[in-house]
This record gives structure tokens, sequence and C-alpha cells, in this order.
């Protein structure tokens, strides 16, 4: 998928991993301080992926007993496009059953991923990250599963409560998996770097999902290409600026503040 420029130059913002929750208070209030601060007058703001810590459909946002987090999050980020600021969401490994009322509620255009955009003057391949995780051989394992039809039917076929339980324990199990596996493993293939950025015909990448920010600039065919981890919000959080042509990450201070 390749998505035109936004409608103007100047300040793009791209984050991802903020895995909002009702467990992470001090996380939730410092991204709506974030959406106040510092997106505001900004030219666009891409999501790239868990937004949420989990998602387990949109109708959970019509539910008596649903969550009143995801409700205000949606709340604030529909003020965006409001006031100008083109949003974009991308699914993560998280919360990657957003779909279609979500994003209307919100006011956002959903993101295949890969997607190619226009970024500082040049074309730049955006994703969640996962898919780069080759030799996570049990987690690829598990996401060609989650991501079939049949099984997203069937997980939204059943009642809320029972989503709700059944995405706690997928959580917890992610956990004890993440904690017996090696940083190696769990972290992006550079030959799956390399051949997405030949296939796709671009020397820059934007991704999260590894909780590793960094710039990484390596020569491929000739060409110096770049690398771009996005922070995670499990620590400070952060996220990536775009102003004009110039990239810089920008990590929270512990009070919140860039």
């Amino acid at each position: 998928m390749s998505v035109p420029a936004p409608g103007r130059a100047g300040r793009i913002l791209f984050v991802s991993d903020l895995h909002l929750s009702e467990d992470r208070p001090e996380t939730n209030e410092r991204f709506f301080r974030f959406l106040r601060e510092e997106v505001a007058g900004a030219s666009a703001l891409y999501v790239l992926g868990d937004l949420f810590e989990s998602w387990i459909g949109d109708d959970d946002l019509d539910a008596h007993d649903g969550s009143t987090l995801n409700r205000a999050i949606v709340t604030a980020l529909r003020e965006l496009p409001r006031r100008g600021t083109p949003l974009f969401l991308m699914h993560g490994n998280r919360d990657f059953l957003i779909g279609e009322r979500l994003c209307r509620d919100a006011g956002a255009l959903l993101l295949e991923d890969p997607t190619v955009a226009e970024v500082g003057g040049t074309r730049t391949l955006l994703m969640h990250g996962d898919t780069l995780c080759t030799d996570d051989l049990d987690y690829q394992a598990w996401r060609a599963t989650a991501r079939s039809e049949a099984w997203r039917r069937q997980f939204l076929s059943r009642s809320l409560s029972e989503r709700r339980d059944i995405a706690r324990d997928l959580r917890n199990r992610s956990r004890a998996m993440t904690r017996s596996k090696s940083p190696e493993i769990m972290d992006v293939n550079e030959d799956a770097v390399r051949s997405i950025l030949r296939a796709q015909g671009v020397r820059r990448l934007i991704h999260g999902h590894t909780h590793r920010p960094a710039m990484h600039e390596f020569e491929m065919d000739g060409v110096v290409c770049e690398r771009w981890v996005l922070p995670d919000w499990y620590g400070t959080g952060g996220y990536l600026e775009v102003r004009d042509v110039s990239l810089r990450l920008v990590r929270f201070e512990a009070d919140g503040s860039s």
C-alpha cells in the first residue's frame, strides 16, 4: 500500500508500542498529554501498531461494561483530524483486531502493513516490525494462526467477557515466552530487512515492535539505507519527529516532558 504525503509540509510524528491499558494510568496520562502538547498543530500522526495493550473487537466501544479508557482514547484521537492533523493507524501484534468502526470513530485511516509513504521528501517504508522478526519461529507460527479469518471469526463470536479472559491469558503467556527467549531471536532479521527494502524499492524504514529505539545506518547495493526503530512506552516513551527533511528520535523525561 502507498499513501500520499500529508497535505502540508512541516512536522510529522511517528509512535508505536504504547500498549495503553487500564493497568498503566501514568502511561495513559502521558499519551493524553502527548496529544495535547506535542501533536497539536502537527502535519500528521502515524501510530505504527500496538496503540493498545490488547484489542478484543470494536464492539467493546458499545458495551455497557466496555473499557472507559478505550472510549476516552478514541474521543481524544478524534480531535486530531477535526483540528487539521491527519491520523494514520496500523495494526500491531496486540491490537490487530482494530476494525473499521474504531477508525471511523477516531477519524483515522487504517494502513496496511507494510505501507510506503512520502516522509520528509523520501519514499519511506512503514511497518509495525513483527514480520521482520523471522528468527522467532514460535511467534511467526502464532501470528499466522491469529491473523487467519477462521481464528478471527471464532474469537469475535465469543462474548466480550470471554474475549477479555482469552486476551489476558494470551498476554500472560506472551510475557512468559518473552522471558525465555534471547533478545537476538526477538529482534529483526537483517536479511528480512534488506529483502523488503529491495522489494519495495526504498532506502528508509520506520518500524516499532522490538522496543529497541535507534537509528541504524547501513549500505545495501551501494546505497546508504536507514532503519529507524520507534521507542516503546513501557519505559518513559517517546516518538520520531520528522521536521521538513530532518528526522530525530525524541525520548520523554521521567515526568513525561520531551
